[in-house]
């Protein structure tokens, strides 16, 4: 047996049992897949999937038990492969970041450049996505740290952190009715055309749960996944966009002889509570501890450290002086 058949098998359960798009994904060929899956299966004694022809159809009960087995050996195999490059190049790297859009436009900015700032031969990847496009990178290793609002606590093989709480924002035009107001009402909200993100993203949720315990039905006119996107829109006076407070922190056109501004809106529909996410099990490399500490001063190494391992974070560390 060898980690080409591993990662085979790895990826074909990943990718609902499609050969074809396997193939794609590892960039090689089908046949050559089914061949080393045979091959394994045929080591093992057993069938790690169960078939129709050529096809498969899912996954065996051996099958989930050899899974898991690979999982653990392709995860420490990639945490070889950084503790290789960590110890040969201390201050060297590529770190990969998946994050929301709103993280990636308005909160990593600043730790980034400190990161480069402490680490200049650090590069910085980052991606962009939904919470399930950012949970789905760090699983398949290719983002070593995700940020996100929403979704990552679904997910049993990630270790998940709070890092800031955050609030909502309206944001409407200047002479708009309700930039009169300090802090608008559910019912005034629910009576305007309303702007704001996809339901799966930066706390939209919230905001629809709190208009339906009220039993109001608002009229989302356009969901975006951008907060200058929503922005944009309001502009336009096509409604009241609803964004995340960190969206118009900086944004000149909110400031004093701005054409918009912003009401908080954070009592209607609660804080927010954006998370950073690294892989169970993984290692990280110690420019990955430096940035998760330049991003909140909730997150120091130590704390990390305990929660890769699984232990409570309710109690001090020994390490804690206790």
């Amino acid at each position: 047996m060898n980690l080409h058949q591993f990662r085979f098998v790895q990826e074909a359960a990943r990718r609902n049992l499609n050969l074809t798009e396997t193939a794609r994904a590892l960039h090689t060929s089908q046949p050559g897949i089914s061949k080393a899956i045979l091959e394994l299966e045929e080591e093992l004694g057993v069938d790690i999937f169960a078939r129709h022809g050529k096809r498969l159809r899912r996954v065996t009960e051996p099958g989930r038990q050899v899974l898991q087995s690979i999982e653990i050996i392709m995860r420490e195999v990639a945490n070889l492969k950084r503790i290789g490059e960590d110890y040969s190049r201390q201050e060297a790297g590529t770190l990969s970041i998946a994050a929301t859009h709103t993280q990636a436009r308005y909160v990593l900015p600043t730790p980034v450049a400190a990161l480069r700032s402490r680490y200049p031969k650090v590069a910085v990847s980052l991606h962009q996505g939904t919470p399930e496009d950012v949970a789905q990178m760090i699983l398949d290793d290719a983002a070593e740290i995700g940020m996100a609002t929403e979704r990552l606590t679904q997910y049993d093989e990630l270790v998940t952190l709070p890092c800031y709480e955050w609030r909502h924002v309206a944001v409407l035009p200047v002479g708009h009715p309700l930039a009169r107001l300090e802090r608008p009402t559910l019912e005034q909200l629910a009576a305007e055309p309303l702007i704001s993100y996809h339901p799966s993203f930066t706390g939209r949720s919230r905001i629809d749960a709190a208009f339906e315990q009220r039993g109001l039905k608002p009229s989302f006119v356009l969901e975006a996944i951008d907060s200058d996107v929503i922005k944009t829109y309001v502009r336009l006076g096509l409604g009241v966009g609803l964004v995340a407070e960190m969206a118009v922190l900086d944004d000149v056109l909110c400031a004093p002889g701005g054409d918009l501004t912003a009401r908080p809106v954070g009592h209607l529909f609660g804080p927010n509570v954006a998370r950073i996410a690294f892989k169970r099990g993984a290692y990280l490399r110690n420019f990955v501890y430096t940035f998760a500490e330049l991003l909140s001063d909730r997150l120091t190494r130590p704390l990390i450290e305990r929660a890769m391992l699984g232990q409570s974070l309710d109690q001090p560390a020994a390490s804690d002086g206790l």
